[in-house]
């Protein structure tokens, strides 16, 4: 073996695969890469050598969901929630940004908004970064090009329910909300034409693999549970935020995003932060119904986490909602079988603020796990056996 900077002696090492049980490897390092990896690699060329005295070591982590800069300024928000996933063993995290309130607080196009975006987060990331990007008007969709090209950026968003329920709960300003331009339409047939326009893209740019994710909830639908649940006053905290966003909203959005997806030919969509049984039932049914689409499913670890009896409440309030014990137990049988689950996402933000109790449309959504990732996969026995996210 040539000279090292760092020489890490038995280290388990995690490996990709569900049959590779971790074993105890030496690693070298020179100038920053990992130059050689063997069972017992000669000491004498090493500057530095570390006993790791049988630890796990596996690659960085890739958390490809993120919402950085929500709640609070970007640049402040980037250097904490980097900090934390750092700790966390994640090397490289994707966020969510978009137009409209939060983040920015901006409307307008991209070919303005992104170029702020990337200046607000220049040296202060602990960790490599990117961004997905959410179309939101129809002047977005005439910049995918730019966008995908310029700028690198090859996976976009779309938020179901936005058009017709609030980041927080009810809402009757989404259209404020979203900075929508009078003949702007956040609707199904405006999901379509994102969908349209990036197929188009990808037949005449067909190096870029661009893709797609979707946050599945049917607006209407959780509309009219609101209703119900304040109506009714019988459930509060948690458990109500759950009942307000049932999970059927979330498996007949799945439903509706794969039948686009196979509509207009777009063959990549990321089905995000599934919640319940429903929705993994739901999944399961548009892959076997689409098999020529590339149909990927996200778990996230507060889902995995914590259910809706969490004390808490308003402090774990997630979109969509933290469910049943069982729908826990549902995700969890999933993971670690790995029948269903493409990616293991963090989904977390920094709130930033302390919230005393739980109303519709009045306190923050968000949770911040991203620092526990490593234990998670760790504890869970599933580390070796999550792919990593393909955005």
């Amino acid at each position: 073996m040539t000279a090292c900077d760092l020489l890490f002696r038995r280290v388990r090492l995690v490996r990709p695969g569900p049959d590779s049980a971790p074993e105890l490897h030496d690693l070298a390092v020179a100038d920053g890469r990992f130059v050689a990896i063997a069972h017992a690699l000669p000491t004498s060329g090493a500057r530095h050598v570390v006993d790791a005295r049988g630890l796990l070591g596996f690659p960085g982590l890739v958390d490809a969901h993120t919402h950085v800069g929500i709640y609070r300024p970007l640049a402040d928000d980037a250097r904490s929630e980097s900090a934390a996933a750092a700790a966390g063993g994640v090397t490289s995290m994707l966020s969510y940004m978009r137009t409209g309130e939060c983040y920015l607080e901006r409307g307008g196009p991209y070919r303005d908004f992104y170029p702020e975006v990337l200046r607000q987060s220049a040296g202060n990331y602990h960790t490599d970064y990117g961004y997905h990007l959410a179309p939101i008007t129809a002047q977005h969709l005439g910049e995918l090009e730019h966008l995908a090209c310029d700028h690198g950026v090859a996976s976009f968003k779309i938020f179901m329910f936005y058009g017709g329920h609030g980041l927080h709960g009810a809402s009757d300003r989404q259209r404020d909300f979203l900075r929508l331009g009078p003949d702007d339409h956040y609707d199904l047939a405006h999901f379509e034409f994102i969908m349209r326009a990036l197929a188009e893209l990808q037949a005449r740019r067909p190096a870029l693999r661009l893709s797609l994710s979707l946050h599945c909830e049917l607006p209407d639908i959780l509309a009219a549970y609101t209703r119900i649940v304040q109506r009714e006053g019988k459930l509060h905290g948690l458990p109500a935020y759950n009942a307000s966003r049932p999970p059927h909203a979330e498996a007949m959005a799945i439903f509706l995003a794969a039948y686009l997806a196979h509509e207009t030919c777009f063959p990549t969509i990321n089905l995000l932060h599934l919640s319940s049984r429903k929705a993994l039932a739901a999944a399961a049914m548009m892959v076997d119904l689409f098999p020529h689409l590339d149909i990927r499913r996200e778990l996230t670890l507060g889902h995995l986490l914590l259910d809706d009896q969490n004390p808490a409440g308003a402090h774990a309030k997630v979109n969509p909602p933290l469910r049943s014990r069982d729908d826990v137990e549902a995700l969890l049988g999933e993971l670690v079988s790995v029948r269903s689950a493409d990616a293991l996402g963090g989904a977390g933000d920094d709130r930033g603020r302390a919230v005393a109790r739980m109303e519709f449309g009045v306190e923050d959504h968000g949770a911040i796990y991203r620092s526990t990732s490593r234990a998670v996969n760790e504890k869970s026995g599933t580390l070796r056996r999550t792919r990593a996210p393909k955005c």
